[in-house]
């Protein structure tokens, strides 16, 4: 897998979450990225500028392409023991990268603990991802479970509220979100699944005064990551 960017590839570098194999640089590279890459020891190649834009068809790399191992996933529990009162997003059946890498993004920016998804029907933490992200991927825990319904049973028995975002719930700012708080997003299409949504301790929407009666789900998650924060002071 690569990620490219000098954001993502710092990011990379500095992670514990993330193994750097190996490196490309535009020749005549010579700064903080290349000397982080050479402490980590990292094998580093130079290349002209025209072997990278082939490595990354979307020409975007600002000079570097690494190659990196798979995203390396945590457990549930490693997110629940995070904070005495977890803050954490589950994601149902989302599929488009982009989404995702700026759902990571947000998390990372809020503060929260940490992001469920599922080994099924839900894009992973791919090379677009990374890149999206722009580095966050590498500072937020991720938990890719076999059940997303039984891993919401799991954080309300370990004391965490969990809330579906959709448009038929009560308007979020009017409830608690002060204490172990765990936020369902659905996909882009299909939203949460009937089932998941009965699962969750209750329905919380965003208040839309527009004719479109829904927002993306990076946008709304980002919102209601921040209604969170808010309350949280």
């Amino acid at each position: 897998m690569k990620i490219q960017g000098r954001n993502s590839v710092i990011e990379a570098l500095k992670s514990d979450a993330i193994t750097v194999n190996s490196l490309a640089c535009e020749k005549g590279s010579d700064n903080g990225i290349v000397a982080l890459a050479r402490q980590k020891g990292v094998k580093i190649t130079f290349v002209d500028k025209a072997v990278l834009d082939k490595m990354c068809s979307g020409g975007k790399h600002q000079g570097y392409v690494a190659d990196v191992a798979d995203f390396k996933y945590c457990e549930l529990e490693d997110i629940l023991s995070s904070s005495p009162t977890p803050f954490v997003v589950i994601l149902d059946g989302l599929s488009d990268p982009h989404n995702f890498g700026s759902i990571i993004r947000a998390c990372e920016c809020a503060g929260a603990d940490g992001i469920v998804i599922s080994k099924n029907r839900q894009v992973a933490v791919n090379d677009t991802v990374l890149r999206v992200s722009a580095g966050a991927a590498a500072h937020v825990k991720i938990a890719r479970v076999t059940n997303i319904n039984n891993a919401i049973k799991q954080l309300q028995q370990s004391g965490v509220w969990v809330y579906a975002l959709d448009m038929d719930g009560a308007e979020i700012t009017s409830t608690n979100l002060t204490g172990p708080v765990a936020l369902v997003i659905g996909s882009e299409g299909d939203g949460i699944a009937p089932y998941t949504k009965k699962c969750c301790d209750g329905v919380v929407s965003l208040k839309l005064k527009g004719k479109i009666n829904s927002l993306n789900a990076s946008v709304a998650c980002g919102i209601a990551l921040y209604e969170v924060v808010r309350q949280r002071g």
